[in-house]
């Protein structure tokens, strides 16, 4: 298969009316790509070697941000697009737990121990299972591996790989850490029980902290102790590696009024109206292919024409996109601050996502209050529900939890002057959530070790993206796989085979349908019994559970 590479365009005003006018001509095919070579004259000094920021955000859908299409206000992420580039067709693990165990170790989940969700307690003796709910002594985290290298390590957000000691962040290579190291709490005041009836647990450094209950909020801390640690770093010759893990737009739905004022009432025409808004909008902005038909609204959705209560509904998406524009607000902060380190130039900015947007709860998502309070508040405790959900995921299926598109492709916007040179553009190279260690070793010319602290480290399964941000194909990365929850897919090429229900498998061709509509499993038994036998080597191969049948 052939692929175009980058499609760039220099985009002289990011607006969306300019961006649908200057976007260019999508690919038309797709190859899953290997492992590039580092920087010419990376390794020589630390001087050479770019910074590396590295921001994630928590339940966020592949079109809800405005350089994807989205409504949403994101002038400071548009403008990481902007200068950079978008990758069409980038992909987590599904849910938070995993992706974050493969994002920090280049591993696919289970080979770091992270197959399922977070284990909250100390077990009696430290494992190496698959399952076991936390960060095994088989794998590396990168910030290990830079530090070693001889980066600073900073650290803000949520962890979530890992609930006791040893396996906070300074356990694992960071220097520095602020944040939340269990998973979603209340954005005001984590020490609030009445709704969530859940102990939740946050640190600075190896401390256990406890927030104050007046003038705090999540995002903004997330993003101060950011800026906090790029003074510290500011005038110190060797590089640094920040990672910035956002718990929003994960709910509970918590933002500040001002932020939601600007969204109240933008959502009265309800989700089914907004979807087909977005589909088209992506499809002008090349994102997306025409042909590839808009997925019909999952079983689980509400007809919006039978809502009683529009205007709670409308509040609630109203609240969700507070949540991701205070995110983008914050983001620009810490632009800001690289900014003034002048190291702009010279750090490589990567924007992503943990898993698609998040259905639980329901068509209409869970609705707990203290004192009969608004949504938004802090004593208020709710989800957006399936409905909002299936907007997030635009044009895709599912959701996060599952490994069709919509749980399993996230945005990846990649920002870097000095390498990135076609700014604005998009690619359709293929990579995965096990790319990114890959990458930060490329890049900051560090050794992948082969032992560490005394245990033997399991080679990294991920390709480093640095060819593609050359505008580059890669060579090698050939086959993509996930499992979660019994959830399972393979991707070769075009085709993806999932399993859709129980024992029933699924093959997509994903030139011709990305929003996975038409099954070809039984015009193609070949390619699906093929894909099967890969799939089950590797389940062998990296532990992963039989599924139930």
């Amino acid at each position: 298969m052939s692929d175009r590479k980058t499609e760039s365009h220099k985009i002289k005003d990011f607006s969306r009316r300019n961006f649908l006018k200057n976007i260019g001509a999508s690919a038309a095919a797709m190859t899953f790509a290997g492992c590039g070579e580092g920087l010419a004259g990376s390794r020589s000094s630390h001087a050479g070697r770019p910074n590396i920021v590295l921001i994630m955000a928590d339940d966020m859908g592949y079109s809800d941000l405005g350089c994807y299409g989205s409504e949403i206000n994101t002038p400071n992420i548009d403008s990481l697009a902007e200068d950079g580039m978008r990758f069409t067709q980038f992909y987590n693990a599904a849910r938070c737990c995993p992706t974050r165990a493969s994002l920090l170790t280049g591993l696919y989940p289970h080979q770091a121990g992270m197959g399922g969700m977070v284990k909250k307690n100390k077990p009696a003796q430290p494992g190496d299972s698959p399952y076991q709910g936390y960060l095994n002594n088989k794998c590396v985290t990168i910030a290990e591996v830079l530090g070693a290298a001889g980066f600073n390590t900073y650290m803000s957000g949520k962890w979530h790989v890992g609930e006791f000691r040893p396996v906070w962040p300074r356990d694992r290579g960071f220097d520095r850490y602020f944040g939340l190291i269990s998973g979603a709490a209340n954005y005001f005041d984590i020490t609030q029980t009445k709704a969530e009836n859940v102990k939740r647990q946050m640190a600075i450094d190896d401390k256990p902290w406890t927030p104050p209950r007046e003038g705090f909020y999540m995002t903004d801390a997330i993003v101060d102790n950011a800026v906090k640690m790029l003074g510290e770093q500011d005038g110190k010759d060797n590089p640094f590696f920040m990672y910035v893990a956002f718990t929003a737009p994960h709910w509970p739905l918590h933002a500040h009024p001002e932020d939601i004022a600007k969204y109240k009432g933008k959502y009265m025409g309800g989700w089914d109206k907004l979807r087909k808004e977005r589909y088209e909008r992506m499809i002008k902005m090349r994102l997306i292919d025409s042909k590839w038909k808009l997925s019909e609204p999952d079983k689980g959705v509400a007809d919006w024409d039978t809502v009683e209560d529009k205007e709670a509904m409308d509040l609630k998406m109203a609240v969700y996109a507070a949540q991701i524009d205070r995110m983008d607000q914050g983001i620009g902060k810490i632009m800001d601050r690289i900014k003034a380190m002048d190291a702009e130039d010279n750090t490589l900015v990567l924007f992503l996502a943990d898993n698609g947007a998040c259905h639980e709860s329901g068509p209409l998502g869970f609705d707990k209050r203290n004192n009969g309070v608004a949504c938004g508040e802090a004593d208020s405790y709710m989800s957006y529900g399936r409905s909002w959900a299936n907007v997030g995921n635009t044009p895709f299926r599912m959701y996060k939890h599952w490994v069709h598109e919509g749980g399993a492709a996230t945005p990846l916007i990649a920002r870097w002057p000095n390498v990135i040179k076609e700014k604005g553009g998009l690619t359709r190279q293929p990579g995965h959530i096990i790319d990114i260690m890959a990458t930060c070793c490329d890049v900051a010319g560090a050794a992948y070790p082969k032992e560490y602290k005394g245990n033997q480290i399991t080679p990294m399964e991920g390709k480093s993206l640095t060819p593609v941000f050359k505008n580059v194909e890669r060579k090698g990365h050939e086959v993509i796989y996930w499992e979660h929850s019994g959830n399972r897919a393979i991707r070769a090429g075009k085709w993806k085979l999932v399993l859709e229900d129980k024992n029933k498998w699924g093959l997509y061709d994903l030139v011709a349908d990305r929003t996975e509509t038409n099954d070809l499993s039984a015009e193609h038994p070949d390619i699906a019994s093929d894909l099967k036998q890969k799939y089950d080597v590797w389940a062998k191969r990296c532990g992963v559970r039989e599924r139930k049948k």
